[in-house]
């Protein structure tokens, strides 16, 4: 009776085992689990966090480039302000010599102020324009208002208000559109506008130049400006031909010699 009592308690005790110790298991599972979780969770953050402190860094660095781009666009302006100036007294010089030189074509700045009677540009007179002396005088049919009005247009040019002198001398082409200084209000009107790289209104001004005094002596630099100002707008087929026609139809002046310089910069340009 003993036997069988032990043989049947043994069974018992084995199944009770197992199901204590099932429990168990699972529960260290489940603890493994979650602690695989939390560890995941973890790795996330830290991503999270290296995210933003790429994103700080790079506002951070846009705001230093935007500084450096209203920094450039600052210096970019002065440069343009600078290089305006520039241009208009090379370019006077340049004209100065070549309207001294006697030479076809020179496009004369004259140094106008207040009774500088001695300076004055030489007129052309119904389209026809003489080579100017080596110390031209104010024509005597030439009014002083006349006059006066070219001198105050002339010095805004001169001081680099632009659009004053755009303005001054539309006015003057009004009063006096037969005047003595027509040709050389039409000239200056032009570079009024292709310094501030207004070329369309440039050009108009420089063609209006040829056609109503095509023997003028402001000719020649108002057809190579003509080319200057269809380069300007990227017209560059008609700025080749015009540059090259300044060649054929004032060979061996200044005009012509920078026209073939501009012509052949352009040609290199197209071939890069």
């Amino acid at each position: 009776m003993r036997s069988m009592r032990h043989w049947l308690v043994l069974p018992v005790a084995f199944a009770a085992t197992l199901v204590v110790a099932a429990p168990a298991s699972a529960q260290r599972a489940s603890l493994s689990d979650r602690v695989a979780a939390l560890e995941a969770r973890a790795g996330d953050t830290s991503a999270n966090m290296d995210l933003l402190n790429q994103v700080n860094q790079l506002r951070q660095e846009l705001v230093a480039l935007r500084s450096q781009v209203e920094e450039l666009q600052q210096q970019n302006e002065q440069l343009k302000n600078s290089s305006r100036s520039q241009y208009l007294d090379i370019d006077g010089r340049l004209n100065r010599l070549e309207g001294t030189g006697g030479g076809a074509g020179g496009m004369e700045l004259p140094e106008l102020g207040p009774g500088a009677v001695g300076t004055a540009p030489a007129p052309a007179q119904g389209g026809t324009g003489t080579p100017p002396s080596a110390a031209p005088s104010a024509p005597a049919q030439a009014p002083a208002d006349e006059r006066g009005a070219y001198e105050q247009a002339f010095a805004a040019l001169r001081n680099g208000d632009y659009a004053e002198s755009a303005t001054l001398f539309q006015a003057f082409l009004s009063q006096y559109p037969q005047g003595s200084y027509a040709p050389n209000a039409l000239y200056w009107l032009g570079e009024s506008y292709y310094v501030t790289q207004n070329y369309a209104l440039a050009e108009e001004q420089f063609r209006a130049l040829l056609q109503r005094y095509p023997t003028s002596d402001k000719a020649p630099g108002a057809l190579l400006k003509v080319g200057l100002s269809q380069y300007g707008l990227k017209n560059l087929e008609a700025a080749e031909a015009t540059l090259a026609e300044v060649g054929k139809q004032y060979p061996g002046s200044d005009a012509a010699r920078t026209a073939a310089d501009r012509l052949r910069a352009i040609q290199l340009s197209r071939l890069r």
